[in-house]
């Protein structure tokens, strides 16, 4: 059986839509309300469909849609992320996905996007299209009894404060704290109106009911919000009236490290509250090591999370800043195609241009994607046999150049 992949019309988006919901194993059918809804938020341009052609039905999906991309030194690149991507089990290993994806990236570098991006829910599947791990997140469980935290703490030491809102006031404030912490944290991606709206209640989705939540912001001595955090709580009592529950955060914006040292003290502080579920957070984020005892903070989940992948080396390499001056050649293997080539990246200067020089290393894409954000070490790809140095003493120097001082985070699901 053959299948054309090809964009789908708006006619077609029903069918599309089942297809989507039968490979993530939803089997209900979707309404025609989230069909309106989600139609109104696709770009049909950008929505990829395989139809079998004896049948006509839809057998496989890809989408895509524009987003920034936050890179060490905090400058953003425009990103192609990649969502919704689905292969009934009908029709698995028939080239569907490789043919999806060609047609993507292509039309990514047409568009002029630096770097393409997805969250990855099967590890093996993206290295082969040049995508690496680029992003980790961990998550951890707090048992506030044991953090030694100061019992009768009431606020912040430092003049500041911890006020609630409502989604009104989370919804005005938030936006202006992302845009700070997406300008100093690499691996941030970019939020539109509409992110906030769901988050805040004022749209909903058709499938997911907006669930209230209790928003906490910290504000400055001098009153300026530089902190977030968004949360919910079970309700949770044993039989003998012992209160057990749990807070379990959404969402925690900090764009300095007073607002997240308030933020978990006042989420470790709240009555009734046993534990704090942090949510997905960066694996050297504060909280794992801020608690007098840091033994109360157990990580309970520890994954890759952002995966990347290299569309255009010059200007992707060429945006980024270095933790140390340098000069590397750099020879990319692509066999799809668009990274392919020899680079000199000179880190002293930011400068990145095509080259017929030597190579210092020889890596893929997807190992290229890995070393991107900063988060991955260019010594222990080396020893995996992911990159394979040319020149001594180039992946110690590859090391050193593109490591950053903090790791890069993505807060964001898409």
């Amino acid at each position: 059986m053959s299948a054309a992949v090809r964009p789908i019309a708006e006619s077609e988006f029903p069918e599309w839509l089942r297809a989507v919901n039968s490979g993530f194993l939803r089997p209900e059918p979707a309404t025609a309300s989230e069909i309106a809804q989600r139609a109104k938020h696709t770009d049909f341009a950008r929505a990829l469909g395989a139809f079998d052609e004896s049948t006509g039905r839809c057998v496989a999906t890809f989408r895509s849609f524009a987003q920034e991309l936050t890179v060490p030194g905090g400058a953003r690149v425009p990103a192609s992320a990649v969502t919704n991507v689905a292969v009934l089990p009908t029709h698995r290993r028939r080239g569907l996905l490789t043919r999806m994806m060609a047609t993507e990236l292509a039309a990514a570098r047409e568009r002029g996007d630096v770097v393409s991006t997805l969250i990855a829910a099967e590890y093996p599947i993206y290295g082969r299209y040049g995508y690496g791990p680029a992003a980790s997140i961990a998550e951890w469980e707090i048992d506030v009894s044991r953090t030694g935290l100061d019992p009768r703490w009431s606020g912040p030491a430092d003049g500041g404060r911890i006020e609630l809102v409502d989604a009104a006031g989370a919804r005005a404030i938030g936006p202006g704290l992302h845009e700070r912490l997406r300008a100093v944290s690499p691996g941030t991606v970019s939020r539109n109106t509409r992110w906030w709206n769901l988050a805040t209640g004022l749209e909903e989705m058709a499938t997911r009911p907006y669930k209230a939540k209790f928003h906490a912001v910290y504000r400055t001595a001098q009153g300026e919000p530089a902190g977030l955090a968004v949360y919910g709580a079970d309700e949770h009592w044993t039989d003998a009236k012992v209160p057990l529950n749990t807070v379990q955060v959404k969402d925690l914006i900090a764009v300095t490290p007073e607002a997240q040292r308030a933020l978990w003290h006042f989420l470790c502080s709240i009555d009734w509250v046993l534990k704090v579920r942090t949510g997905y957070r960066a694996p050297d984020d504060l909280v794992g090591r801020l608690l007098p005892d840091p033994r109360a903070a157990r990580i309970v989940t520890a994954s890759d999370f952002l995966w990347v992948r290299v569309l255009d080396v010059v200007r992707a390499l060429g945006a980024r800043t270095y933790e140390v001056p340098g000069v590397l050649v750099l020879e990319v293997a692509d066999p799809a195609g668009p990274a392919a080539g020899r680079y000199r990246l000179d880190a002293g200067t930011g400068e990145c241009a095509a080259t017929a020089e030597p190579a210092d290393l020889r890596l893929d894409a997807s190992a290229l994607g890995s070393l991107y954000l900063g988060d991955e070490s260019a010594v222990r790809l080396g020893a995996l046999g992911r990159i394979v140095e040319e020149r001594p003493g180039a992946l110690a120097l590859a090391d050193a150049v593109f490591r950053t001082a903090r790791r890069p985070w993505c807060p964001d699901i898409f």
